[in-house]
């Protein structure tokens, strides 16, 4: 898709004599200089030397051209930016590794460059970030959007976290809603966050009163008039940086990752030591692998530090594919289920399946069975998704293991538990792909009355409305809760950070009689 470079969305051109139609500007059509007497001349030829950029922000900056309008929510988001520059230098760090893919890939498309500002509204470039609607990854795809763009997801791998896959997949859509939305980039991103049907009825709504039909005059979730501007004020904010008094940590301007086909199933701790790092450190670039390894039908794509692929590559062909899982062999006992040998070995009933050419899940005890298993403890898989989830803080009061029992469903669970099917989801991380197990583990998180609570007190709900000043640790104090609830009960994520007027929930103890 074409994209000119003198394209605005936004209401507002800054090009004189543009002619503004429906959020866009249109280059204007320039009559040709009228005829003149040919004159002759000695014509010296310059050439032009262009400044290298070093800085990947300045390429960014360089290549903006959404218009930034005069909105109060701007403003708003604007101040808020300048005013936590700590944010944006801890979202540089995050995205260092991977922004230089993204912005290729935006120019590759001749897309506009600030949609490569869409993770750090989205998730503050945290690739493990999941929202409370079950949206996961950097681009914080739902199962749903992410099964419709040709992700994967299924007990080893979540392609919502895998950062290469899910650009691509999130590209693709941006380009779709764009030509689904009248090719109006403000009505595309306001799209991605709401559905491009609310905003083609908005539009219809708007139309059909006679009113305007621009992206502010719109009738829209309050999330999605939040999230346009929040976007537009982050653009400006890294425009105009030094003029706003905040120092971007410099991200060089080359390639800082390369993407590495394993070929074949392959242990993460071993491709950690043929690339010589740690695992822990190759999990951070690949978070989209759940366990200890990558999937047994794939993918194989492993994202390495640029200095240490083609090493990589080397070992990896010296290491023959047999060897490159750990296998176990195990004999069936009576009372065995393929399914309980699975949850045991930290493994899946169809890697057992194909690992001994099994058609179906009938087993005989006496018999053997080939089973993956990891190199190391998979307790050193320090960001496997069973690891994330033991080390979750508690923001639900007790946490309970519970193991998935025949006949259960999220619905039976969840009420016999007093809790949400979507909390059930959003602590296991579970979706649609991922139906539930005989044998597996859940994590609950269950209010109770432990013996630190009054045994007066009840719980009642309060919505906090930040002020300028606040703190999660000054409102943690103030209410007498954990900062670790309050990052819990707000799905807050990682990043960690609030905005005056933002509403927080906060579960709080309350002595009977005072209520």
């Amino acid at each position: 898709m074409r994209v000119s470079p003198y394209f605005f969305a936004g209401g507002f051109a800054l090009l004189s004599g543009c002619q503004v139609l429906n959020d866009q500007a249109v280059n204007p059509v320039v009559a040709p200089p009228a005829t003149q007497p040919m004159v002759a001349a000695t014509v010296v030829e310059t050439p032009a030397v262009a400044e290298q950029i070093t800085d990947l922000w300045e390429r960014i900056r360089q290549d903006m051209t959404l218009a930034v309008p005069d909105k109060k929510l701007v403003n708003h988001y604007r101040d808020w930016y300048i005013a936590h520059p700590q944010h944006l230098a801890i979202v540089s760090e995050r995205a260092a590794p991977f922004l230089y893919l993204i912005v290729e890939e935006l120019e590759k498309r001749r897309l506009p460059i600030e949609l490569a500002l869409l993770p750090i509204v989205e998730s503050s470039f945290d690739p493990f970030a999941y929202s409370h609607g079950a949206a996961s990854g950097l681009w914080q795809f739902t199962s749903p959007m992410a099964s419709h763009f040709g992700l994967k997801m299924n007990w080893w791998y979540d392609g919502r976290r895998d950062v290469p896959a899910a650009t691509t997949a999130a590209l693709d859509m941006l380009e779709y809603l764009y030509n689904k939305t009248g090719q109006n980039w403000l009505y595309a991103i306001a799209a991605y966050n709401t559905g491009e049907g609310r905003v083609l009825n908005a539009i219809k709504r708007n139309e059909s009163k006679g009113l305007k039909t621009d992206f502010w005059s719109l009738k829209l979730p309050k999330e999605t008039k939040r999230y346009v501007p929040q976007l537009l004020a982050l653009a400006d904010v890294i425009k105009h940086a030094d003029d706003y008094g905040i120092a971007l940590a410099a991200i060089d301007n080359a390639p800082q990752i390369a993407v590495v086909d394993a070929d074949s199933q392959i242990d993460l701790a071993l491709a950690a030591r043929l690339a010589k790092m740690s695992t822990e450190e190759l999990q951070r670039l690949n978070p989209g692998f759940n366990r200890w390894a990558t999937a047994p039908e794939g993918p194989h794509t492993l994202v390495l530090p640029i200095d240490k692929s083609e090493e990589f590559k080397l070992a990896l062909a010296g290491t023959d594919s047999a060897a490159r899982i750990n296998w176990l062999r195990y004999q069936i006992k009576s009372g065995d289920s393929i399914g309980v040998i699975a949850k045991r070995h930290n493994t899946t009933i169809a890697a057992i399946r194909s690992s001994n050419g099994l058609t179906s899940n009938t087993i005989v005890a006496g018999k053997y069975l080939l089973i993956p298993v990891s190199a190391q403890n998979p307790e050193l898989y320090t960001l496997s998704m069973n690891q994330r989830l033991n080390n979750k803080p508690a923001g639900k009061g007790n946490k309970l293991d519970y193991k998935v029992k025949a006949g259960d469903s999220l619905w039976t669970i969840a009420r016999a538990h007093k809790v949400k099917i979507d909390q059930l989801s959003r602590w296991n991380h579970l979706n649609s792909k991922n139906p539930l197990q005989l044998g597996q583990k859940l994590v609950i998180w269950t209010q109770g009355n432990g013996s630190s609570h009054d045994a007066n007190a009840v719980i009642r709900t309060v919505n906090y409305k930040v002020k300028s000043g606040d703190s999660l640790a000054r409102i943690a104090s103030r209410f007498k809760v954990r900062v670790s609830d309050l990052i819990e009960w707000n799905d807050l994520g990682s990043a960690r950070y609030i905005q005056p007027g933002q509403m927080l929930k906060l579960l709080v103890n309350v002595t009977k009689g005072s209520v």
